[in-house]
């Protein structure tokens, strides 16, 4: 870790550009430091996809590939295979993994395939305007969805971390949130929790975590983590929902 600025060793010396209150800087550090902290940076590949996490290339200090909208699982279980000994983790959003990439999430949990997923929900589609992801929840109100998302016309949000815990072949599943410091330090243990059981061989693992976007959402930094605990956390209850090696599956 460079010790005058405090900066880990896995992140570039450059400054982010996403929008202030985004939960991606945050996120960026804490995988950061969990590869630091597990001394991989030199074998891990990270894959990111269409959207915001398209910049994580340029911040993150390691091998990184860019793949099309929804693909990254398909091209995790790709690298993995060919390199087993690499640390291969996948860094997607909920406009990327639980829309155009439903089938290839599932179908790399379904296989088991020994790579980390690190999910971001926020609820909306980032980069391309505020539109109604598959996360939106009931009743709220986005550029596609300006009077609320209706069940009856738009069906109702998809939960990732549930879904994929029915799945045989996944190892560990937890959701997190972003909306605080305890919230934070428990991301850090699961993100650090899910390259630790792939150093391992566990099999798949998944992190789902719950991110602010103000920008989109039309709200400033603290209002949208009022939102947060207010509403978007009553629908994505936080927790480990499948854990192997701790015999917890919920």
């Amino acid at each position: 870790m460079n010790k005058i600025s405090g900066r880990p060793r896995s992140l570039k010396a450059a400054q982010f550009r996403y929008c202030p209150g985004c939960g991606h800087s945050i996120l960026h550090r804490l995988v950061a430091e969990s590869i630091d902290t597990l001394n991989i940076r030199g074998r891990t590949i990270g894959i990111a996809p269409v959207g915001c996490a398209v910049f994580a290339y340029d911040y993150f200090d390691f091998d990184m590939i860019e793949t099309a909208h929804g693909r990254p699982p398909a091209v995790a279980t790709g690298i993995k295979r060919m390199q087993p000994d690499r640390i291969v983790f996948s860094y997607q959003g909920d406009g990327d993994l639980a829309a155009i990439g439903t089938a290839e999430i599932i179908h790399a949990a379904s296989r088991g395939e020994n790579i980390s997923v690190f999910f971001v929900n926020n609820a909306t589609y980032g980069m391309t305007g505020g539109q109604m992801a598959p996360t939106t929840i009931t009743g709220q109100k986005t550029t596609t969805t300006p009077q609320g998302r209706l069940p009856a016309t738009q069906g109702y949000p998809l939960r990732i971390a549930e879904l994929l815990t029915a799945v045989e072949g996944s190892a560990y599943i937890e959701r997190v949130s972003l909306d605080s410091y305890p919230g934070i330090c428990s991301a850090k243990k699961a993100i650090e929790k899910s390259l630790r059981y792939q150093i391992e061989g566990r099999g798949f693992s998944l992190v789902e975590l719950l991110s602010p976007c103000p920008t989109d959402w039309g709200m400033s930094p603290l209002e949208s983590l009022q939102w947060m605990r207010s509403e978007l956390l009553r629908y994505f209850p936080v927790g480990v929902f499948k854990d192997i090696i701790g015999g917890r599956s919920s």
